[in-house]
């Protein structure tokens, strides 16, 4: 049985596996910087997770018991350390509760806790919620906070398009993960690197802490310099601070 969601692997296959998760209205290719980082040393999984890119059309469901169970039939019984950025990171750390044994560590970088009460509502994944009744407007709404609207209006119309078309699956994930708490701090029990960028939003650098101080034996590390978008923009400095420390304390190889 195959996974609803497209992927490809790189890299050496007798190596441990690390998989890379993408976050809301991105896509695989967001990661391929920092897979090309790794892949000369490991074997890399990216893939579109269900509604976006190349895993869209999907017709659901989107929520985080979709997402893992997604996740876990790539794995196909292999052990991994999964790397999550954004939505991603929580789509990982659900996985390390769900299913152990597949899962030798987490890093995640600057992902949302949209559950908590203290989470502001003036976030580009709150607005989208706001629109949960019009998608492609959700979608929009949601590009324009992220790239800017000048970057968004830069954009050939197919593109935009396609983009738009991607605002049913954002609106049901980010809707169940501010209803539905993901994952629970003490049932995290592999390897943890947690990150944030010096530029990244407030909320972001507020959740890093309170995940790194929640989850036991977490380390924190910030990126300097950076944004949002550090395993992009950044790669070099993404895989030299989270996923490389969180190799060496797992070990491997780790299968």
């Amino acid at each position: 049985m195959s996974a609803p969601v497209w992927a490809e692997e790189a890299g050496q296959v007798d190596q441990p596996l690390i998989v890379l998760i993408h976050g809301a209205m991105d896509r695989s290719a967001g990661l391929l910087k920092l897979s090309r980082r790794l892949d000369h040393r490991y074997r890399v999984l990216r893939y579109d997770r269900r509604g976006y890119g190349r895993s869209a059309p999907h017709d659901g469901p989107f929520d985080m018991a979709a997402q893992v169970a997604d996740l876990a039939l790539l794995l196909a019984g292999r052990r991994a350390v999964l790397v999550g950025h954004s939505y991603g990171g929580n789509v990982a750390l659900a996985a390390a509760v769900q299913h152990p044994e597949l899962v030798a560590g987490v890093a995640v970088y600057e992902t949302p806790l949209s559950w908590e009460e203290w989470w502001p509502g003036s976030t580009a994944g709150a607005s989208a919620i706001k629109a949960a009744g019009r998608p492609e407007e959700a979608a929009e709404a949601f590009m324009r906070r992220l790239v800017g609207d000048a970057r968004w209006e830069a954009l050939p119309e197919r593109t935009r398009a396609t983009r738009r078309a991607e605002g049913l699956p954002l609106v049901h994930e980010l809707a169940d993960l501010r209803e539905h708490r993901p994952w629970v701090a003490e049932e995290v029990r592999v390897p943890v690197v947690v990150g944030y960028g010096s530029r990244g939003a407030p909320h972001h650098q507020q959740g890093m802490r309170h995940v790194a101080a929640a989850i036991a034996g977490a380390r924190l590390v910030v990126l300097d310099n950076c944004g949002h978008g550090a395993p992009n923009s950044d790669p070099d400095l993404f895989c030299h601070l989270l996923v490389e420390p969180l190799l060496a304390h797992v070990g491997a190889p780790y299968a």
